[in-house]
């Protein structure tokens, strides 16, 4: 195997999978990346059973083949060459990496060792806009929750029905939905839960442009945004029915933009107390007074215009969980609806997303 290829390519490529390499895998293969070299190409993959990311680049390849080497270690190789041209030969065990006048050898093991890439046969087929799925992982991943006792809630559960993907999230107190529409065949219909670990990278690799092919099986799922590949294993169980926690009135509607909101409870809450960090809104026609303290440091307040002419109401809630969809959700207006003091909360922006919350008692 030989090749070349521009140091920026190289690494742009390798930093595109080695979020999956483990430090301590169970087995030496799973901390290489395997590097397959034909037809003016390099696919570089990397693997840690339950995720596999497969990135190409382009690059003038002298002589086919395929290795694996230490992935981070050549990451930081790359990382730390000059900018130029980076010539890549294999002979046996052993790989030399050259770029200006900085030249490495590295020993590596053979590309038969590399676990393969799920096969994706009978799968289910969708072609979603980047854009989109973007939006919803990010509308949705903060939610996930981090409770192993509870794993069918440690991924975000993803749904192609009824011509439309819906995102949702929960953690028992918190739940974020997305959902959009979006056209496929009905015969195409299928639910599926995504490993939070797998919702990390996909959202680090999506952009706003382009769609990404969707496959589904039994057990697997891949995304492919063209230059990239991700697959990964389901999470295997069944979500709960997250719909029967979402309230179906509301007594008061508040209006208001979600960063002036994230702004106040952002500064408010800078005095909360540690351990609780719950944040008090007081309600009142025209005005939201946000307030925070804590016995031993102070207290804080701040008013914040909204668009509202109901009844006076006080509600108590995290702030942390408050500012989570506040800040996902950018620049958006917020509508913020509202049963009483100790009901959920509800946050919606406009049709495609909804976060249901719970109040902090004291």
């Amino acid at each position: 195997m030989k090749f070349s290829l521009a140091k920026q390519v190289l690494l742009d490529g390798l930093n595109r999978v080695a979020g999956v390499v483990s430090t301590r895998p169970n087995m030496p293969i799973l901390s290489n990346v395997l590097i397959e070299a034909a037809d003016g190409e390099l696919k570089l993959t990397t693997t840690n059973m339950e995720l596999t990311i497969q990135a190409k680049v382009p690059a003038q390849v002298e002589t086919p083949g395929a290795f694996t080497l230490p992935a981070r270690k050549l990451q930081s190789i790359v990382r730390e060459m000059r900018d130029g041209e980076v010539n890549v030969e294999q002979k046996g065990n052993t790989v030399t990496v050259q770029c200006n006048r900085a030249k490495f050898k590295l020993y590596g093991l053979v590309a038969e060792e590399f676990p393969q890439l799920p096969a994706f046969k009978e799968a289910r087929e969708f072609e979603v806009p980047q854009a989109m799925l973007n939006k919803g992982l990010r509308y949705t991943e903060f939610a996930i929750s981090n409770d192993d006792s509870r794993y069918v809630l440690n991924g975000i559960y993803t749904s192609f029905q009824d011509g439309k993907l819906t995102l949702v999230a929960t953690d028992g107190r918190r739940l974020a939905l997305f959902e959009n529409e979006l056209e496929f065949p009905e015969s195409q219909q299928v639910s599926f839960i995504l490993r939070s670990r797998a919702v990390a990278e996909l959202y680090r690799l999506l952009g706003d442009a382009g769609n990404v092919q969707v496959k589904v099986s039994s057990t697997q799922v891949s995304f492919d945004l063209g230059d990239t590949l991700l697959t990964a294993k389901l999470i295997e169980g069944n979500y709960p029915n997250y719909r029967q926690v979402i309230p179906s009135r509301y007594n008061e509607r508040i209006m208001l933009p979600a960063q002036d909101l994230n702004e106040a409870v952002r500064r408010v809450s800078l005095l909360a107390a540690e351990k609780k960090n719950t944040v008090l809104f007081h309600i009142t026609p025209g005005v939201m007074e946000v307030q925070s303290g804590s016995a031993d440091v102070g207290e804080a307040n701040e008013e914040v215009p909204i668009d509202y002419n109901g009844r006076e109401l006080t509600i108590t809630f995290n702030a942390d969980y408050v500012l989570s969809p506040l800040k996902a959700v950018g620049e958006n207006e917020v509508s913020i609806d509202l049963i009483d003091a100790s009901s959920p909360g509800v946050m919606r922006v406009a049709d495609e997303f909804l976060y249901v919350l719970m109040p902090m008692h004291s």
